[in-house]
């Protein structure tokens, strides 16, 4: 315990936490933690141009390198609008903490108007996080930036908050920094691994599920292993992408609510589940039968039967879950004719979403992972070419390379890519709506002023393309709230200083995708989708150019 300012305690417990990174916008309300950062060095701060896309920002960061991704804001206005972004890590289990000023405290609780008061803003941040604490005075500082991390990255990750009044970053204080080497993992139940061990040894024909917490774990050689160990067929979740390679043949990848591959699943005498809340993208909103036995491993023992009842539930850390199950098995397998049936149901599958997308987005699709490194990080808003490609087909082939929005909001790509770029180094494609990027449009500016390696391909059908869908198949082809003035994006990259170009063709896609990865530096493609033959089940097809 030595004596130093709030906003010095801050950077101290930042350090001691390992981060190296952080994200927001300087404000009157968090200055002196600013002002200690730069002082004290060994933390970059990434300068973004809206909080918003700070908690994007921040949440690429964690979900590409398994660190603490931190957002720091003001008060007020600084919090309300990074809300979205921890909405969302909420979603993705995202281990993303937010960093919030907070008026003067002689002033707090009184509702007198001051400057940026907010005086339910702890209220609202708990609705979306896991823990948020409130600094009471200047001594607890370090505890509370602490416990809120704490809480984060242990278990299933939540994002957490810490709001901390500004005469409490000026004052001086005798603050306690805590140290942590390195944060403990839950271990299994030995008789829970047991029943589970004996599950998969009297069936015959076994599935794997795997969701993020393999990823969270750094479980994803234990799962390889272990899926080669009984020759069984790995389904992904979404936010499960890269805990196996998409090219591996175990690999079956994240097509479980294709319903051709209902008959997999459903036969399955076990499915051994890891590190999956079963979201309701992936299961038909639950409809989706699990087969025989379920054996569920998740680290928050919430989660397990909230969405299918487990018959072995394992508490546990994914990594430890994994290596403790492999070692008891004793030579179970799999039956192969059951590996072989998924296989086959798993490339008709492919052949058939090829089709559906036709020869421009796929050979898109085909260029894209190409000429990505096999390490690249592939970025997808909830956009048309996602759903109908990036999210189900476009291979993933390494850990932590895999991002889209989990709660499905439009715009974060654009943010997670910057985040996520800056923390893995990677070279970093987007795959983004038109619509959706308007809504984070001014990190372009941040991508410029930290040269971060990012190509966003905007796919540009001037309208929220997926809504036009669904109001063309529900209400009578009656379309409204669906157009949009679209800016011309390379004049608008071209004036935030990066450097941008149209696509109109699939071959004029490679070439410039090509020149977007070997230039250093951020760059942007506005693909023309009205010049590109649509993919089938969109509904209304985008309005042709006068």
């Amino acid at each position: 315990m030595r004596e130093m300012t709030g906003g010095e305690a801050v950077y101290q417990t930042l350090r001691a936490l390992g981060v190296d990174h952080v994200f927001g916008i300087v404000s009157v309300h968090n200055i002196p933690i600013y002002d200690a950062i730069h002082r004290g060095g060994g933390i970059t701060p990434v300068a973004v141009r809206h909080e918003q896309g700070a908690v994007h920002a921040a949440d690429g960061y964690a979900r590409a390198t398994g660190k603490l991704g931190v957002a720091i804001t003001s008060t007020g206005p600084g919090v309300t609008n990074g809300m979205t972004g921890i909405f969302e890590a909420g979603f993705a289990s995202s281990r993303v903490m937010m960093i919030a000023g907070q008026i003067d405290s002689v002033h707090y609780g009184k509702g007198k108007g001051f400057l940026h008061e907010a005086e339910n803003q702890l209220p609202m941040l708990r609705s979306v996080t896991g823990r948020t604490e409130s600094v009471r005075r200047p001594e607890e500082i370090g505890e509370a930036v602490f416990r809120v991390a704490e809480d984060i990255c242990t278990g299933r990750p939540r994002p957490g908050a810490v709001e901390i009044p500004i005469d409490f970053q000026y004052a001086r204080a005798e603050i306690n920094i805590p140290h942590v080497e390195a944060w403990p993992r839950k271990a299994p139940d030995r008789d829970a691994i047991t029943r589970a061990a004996d599950a998969i040894k009297a069936a015959g024909k076994v599935a794997i599920w795997a969701g993020g917490g393999v990823l969270t774990a750094g479980a994803e050689g234990e799962l390889t292993q272990l899926a080669e160990a009984l020759g069984a067929p790995v389904f992904t979740s979404g936010n499960g992408r890269g805990s196996i390679p998409e090219d591996h043949p175990l690999c079956i990848g994240p097509l479980t609510a294709q319903p051709a591959l209902t008959e997999s699943i459903e036969s399955a005498d076990v499915v051994i589940a890891v590190g999956t809340r079963f979201q309701a993208g992936q299961t038909r909103n639950w409809s989706l039968p699990l087969g025989g036995k379920l054996i569920h491993i998740d680290a928050d023992p919430g989660v397990i039967g909230r969405n299918y009842r487990a018959d072995v539930p394992v508490v546990g850390d994914a990594r430890l879950g994994l290596a403790a199950l492999l070692k008891s098995l004793d030579g179970a397998a799999s039956d192969p004719g059951y590996l072989a049936r998924a296989q086959e149901l798993r490339d008709a599958t492919r052949q058939q979403i090829r089709r559906e997308i036709g020869p421009d987005y796929e050979a898109i699709m085909d260029s894209m992972r190409e000429l990505l490194p096999r390490d690249g990080m592939v970025v997808r808003d909830a956009t048309v070419p996602a759903y109908l490609w990036g999210n189900r087909l476009m291979p993933i082939l390494s850990p932590r390379t895999s991002l889209n929005p989990t709660s499905a909001a439009i715009g974060p790509a654009l943010p997670l890519a910057i985040g996520a770029a800056i923390g893995s180094g990677k070279k970093t494609a987007v795959i983004q709506g038109d619509g959706g990027f308007m809504l984070n449009i001014a990190e372009l500016s941040t991508a410029v002023q930290y040269n971060t390696p990012v190509v966003t391909c905007v796919f540009n059908d001037r309208g929220y393309g997926v809504l036009r869908a669904i109001e063309g198949r529900t209400f009578d082809g009656r379309q409204f709230g669906v157009e949009l003035a679209t800016p011309d994006f390379v004049m608008v990259a071209n004036g935030m200083g990066m450097k941008a170009e149209r696509v109109e063709s699939a071959a004029g896609f490679r070439d410039a995708f090509a020149r977007g990865l070997a230039h250093d530096g951020p760059y942007l493609l506005d693909i023309d989708m009205t010049k590109l033959t649509p993919m089938a089940g969109l509904g209304t097809p985008p309005p042709k150019k006068s």
